[in-house]
């Protein structure tokens, strides 16, 4: 069960490293629009964040659920705006600005809360 926990940790990892990636690719001047790592890096991370909670709960360590709803929200929040501005050509600075923002604070949330399991 750890070996397991551990894969999709670093699964988990690697998917909001690419989402971060993808918006920082775009900084500076220019237009700013949602691309494949983005929406790749997000999805990753989403669906490996939830079976990161199922393999902690089936095991014998407590669970922080705040922390968990909390960085739920914020990856529902991303996986939202990545998904419903995937197709469109460019989207505003502050959109871009705004999930930055939104994915630097859920990498925050995870490892400046206290760990999720003990």
């Amino acid at each position: 069960m750890e070996t397991l926990r551990l894969v999709l940790l670093i699964l988990h990892i690697l998917g909001y490293a690419a989402l971060i990636g993808g918006l920082l690719v775009q900084m500076g001047p220019g237009d700013k629009k949602v691309n494949s790592a983005m929406r790749d890096g997000i999805g990753v991370a989403f669906l490996t964040g939830l079976a990161l909670v199922g393999v902690l709960e089936a095991g014998d360590g407590s669970v922080n659920h705040a922390k968990v709803a909390v960085k739920l929200v914020i990856a529902l929040v991303l996986l939202v705006l990545v998904m419903a501005n995937l197709r469109k050509e460019k989207i505003p600075a502050g959109l871009w600005a705004g999930m930055l923002v939104l994915a630097i604070a859920n990498v925050g949330v995870a490892v400046l809360w206290s760990p999720i399991h003990s």
